[in-house]
């Protein structure tokens, strides 16, 4: 049996807009520092960097969202949550709707996050981190 061990998925030239969803399930590692998934144009324009940490030096465990134009981050803005926990199985669900994301945990919890840059067209999709990637879906 072969089996695929997914730390890195980098989408690009992909097109979604106001209206898509995207769904990551995936394990959490038993030593995770952290992962993120991250949409934009690419690397240096991010209108959305979702990154849980499970241990911040100054908050703990939180997770942190922020845009990034140019190469440069925006302000974070951090909310402290423990219900990600290492080694457990997660379900994300990320929803595109204009003018804010929208970001499903496996609780029902939705944290939303300002589409900043006001990108119409998301081209980029990347998922990195400690994260094992067990599907991935755009719907």
């Amino acid at each position: 049996m072969l089996v695929w061990i997914i730390k890195e998925l980098e989408l690009k030239n992909v097109k979604l807009r106001a209206g898509d969803q995207l769904k990551v399930e995936g394990r959490i590692l038993h030593e995770a520092k952290g992962f993120q998934i991250e949409l934009g144009c690419d690397e240096d324009h991010l209108a959305l960097h979702f990154n849980p940490r499970f241990k911040d030096d100054t908050d703990g465990a939180v997770l942190v969202c922020n845009s990034k134009i140019d190469g440069c981050w925006g302000h974070e803005e951090r909310e402290k949550y423990s219900d990600l926990q290492r080694g457990s199985t997660v379900k994300i669900v990320l929803k595109l709707t204009g003018d804010v994301f929208e970001v499903e945990m496996p609780n029902g919890h939705v944290i939303k996050f300002p589409n900043r840059h006001v990108l119409e067209v998301i081209t980029y999709v990347r998922i990195r981190g400690d994260l094992k990637l067990t599907a991935f879906k755009i719907y």
